[in-house]
């Protein structure tokens, strides 16, 4: 999806809107720029005959469909002139998005549908937040997910409580193994010194009662660190 800005001049926008509709119909959003995409977002949220032209500072503010869709509402106004219908439709579309990507995990084996995909969620879901989220996707003893559960919001003693809650959860479900994540508000996913300790209290937490921690994601702004794929679970 290329970035793209129509620049409104002979063509009115109903004729627009109606327009990029009926690609939309047709192909989704294949061919699609990123300003035409979120000129359909913002028409049906209720900005249709404003799209064209509240579409470009957004493009321009945030770079790409994903990142309005990861703007906060105050981001989102300081960019642009966009009503407060359009700016909950924009979170709707996300928040809707996710619960799909969700849904769609559930009841199936980790190693079928990849590990890659869950991963892809997790980022999904934790990119853009503005404060610390921790998730834990649970698998059964025959790999398929049995739920996600956000383990906390906000700043917490990560080494001592969060091993604690995420073996506590895996008890209610019957996990036998989990994939942890969480992000960094800072949009850099390199992990701290903190997060080492995390990731190893958890590994020696679910050690301690036969539970497998496959992998510790830390989730940037369009970036992810893996501590399974940093080799850190290796000599634990």
């Amino acid at each position: 999806m290329n970035l793209t800005c129509y620049q409104p001049v002979s063509i009115q926008s109903e004729d627009r809107i109606n327009t990029l509709k009926e690609r939309f119909k047709k192909n989704g959003f294949d061919g699609f720029s990123a300003c035409e995409a979120v000129e359909l977002v913002l028409a049906f949220g209720n900005e249709r005959d404003n799209a064209p032209r509240v579409a470009k500072p957004l493009i321009d503010a945030f770079g790409s469909l994903r990142g309005v869709l990861d703007a906060s509402p105050e981001e989102m106004a300081e960019a642009g002139h966009i009503s407060k219908g359009a700016v909950t439709f924009i979170r709707f579309i996300k928040e809707a998005a996710g619960e799909y990507l969700r849904l769609s995990m559930i009841g199936k084996n980790a190693v079928h549908l990849g590990r890659r995909e869950v991963l892809d969620y997790l980022e999904f879901t934790l990119s853009g937040e503005r404060i610390e989220k921790f998730l834990a996707v649970y698998l059964d003893s025959g790999g398929f997910v049995i739920t996600v559960e956000t383990l906390f919001e906000g700043t917490i003693n990560q080494t001592a409580v969060y091993p604690r809650r995420a073996v506590e959860m895996a008890f209610k479900h019957g996990a036998a193994s989990l994939i942890v994540a969480h992000n960094h508000p800072s949009g850099d996913s390199q992990p701290s010194e903190s997060d080492r300790l995390l990731t190893q209290g958890l590994v020696l937490a679910g050690r301690a009662v036969d539970l497998e921690v496959i992998d510790h994601v830390i989730i940037g702004k369009g970036n992810r660190f893996s501590a399974k794929e940093a080799g850190w679970l290796d000599n634990l």
